[in-house]
């Protein structure tokens, strides 16, 4: 790590391509959501090692449920078996796990174990784990907006807004990536990413690793984050030509 430079607090990720993956390799596409796997466990890994506060996934948008009815099965049965096999992995190394977004197409033993899995790791004061599904930004929002208005709120604010928020206990993402190549945020965390910096690769999600991951954070050390000042007015420490 360059002298001065400290990891993101919070990284935020698409992790986009596992389709793409698999039929470059004539595979089935759920043969690249389990691969995809793979590159979380690396991921998760690698922000630990690196003192990473927060890692948000974006795992199942409110879109993704116009896929085939075959993919979301899988991908509903792979949640399922993810939460059962890595939770205690999680919870032995420290790693608070939280799942951010709707969960009312959910099934009733998918929302149980996710409140079982929360539950268990609800003490760990490591890695905060995020994963997003069943999940938009639109919705977010609408969702805080439509509780301030039942509370009797005539005059709503930022501040009010973002309390109210699904992620409103995490600070707002540094840095955020996007695998596969595409160049877009794709209705994730709209309000939160506002001043994010962000970062998209070509490389598909499960080509994803370690090193890649260092070569995005080494993009954002290369950021000058402003927040609407001058260079000037920066900490030297902060200030691009110094890193």
């Amino acid at each position: 790590m360059p002298e001065g430079c400290e990891p993101p607090r919070h990284i935020a990720i698409i992790m986009d391509g596992n389709g793409r993956w698999a039929k470059k390799r004539f595979l089935p596409r759920v043969a690249g959501h389990k691969r995809g796997l793979d590159a979380v466990r690396e991921v998760v890994k690698a922000c630990k090692e690196m003192g990473v506060g927060y890692l948000t996934l974006f795992a199942f948008s409110t879109e993704n449920w116009r896929r085939p009815q075959e993919e979301v099965s899988f991908l509903m049965d792979l949640f399922l078996r993810a939460l059962e096999h890595e939770v205690s992995k999680l919870h032995n190394n420290n790693i608070r796990l939280k799942v951010l977004g709707s969960r009312e197409r959910f099934s009733a033993e998918l929302s149980e174990r996710i409140d079982r899995a929360e539950a268990k790791t609800a003490g760990n004061d490591g890695l905060v784990l995020t994963i997003a599904a069943d999940y938009g930004g639109r919705w977010d929002i609408v969702h805080a907006v439509n509780q301030l208005i039942a509370e009797g709120q005539a005059s709503i604010t930022e501040a009010m807004v973002t309390e109210r928020l699904g992620m409103a206990w995490a600070p707002e993402p540094d840095l955020f990536i996007r695998t596969g190549g595409e160049q877009r945020i794709s209705n994730f965390l709209l309000w939160q990413l506002a001043y994010s910096e962000l970062y998209f690769t070509d490389l598909l999600w499960p080509d994803f690793d370690q090193a890649a991951l260092q070569g995005a954070i080494h993009s954002y050390w290369q950021r000058e984050r402003r927040f609407g000042r001058t260079s000037e007015q920066l900490p030297e420490h902060l200030r691009r030509d110094k890193l």
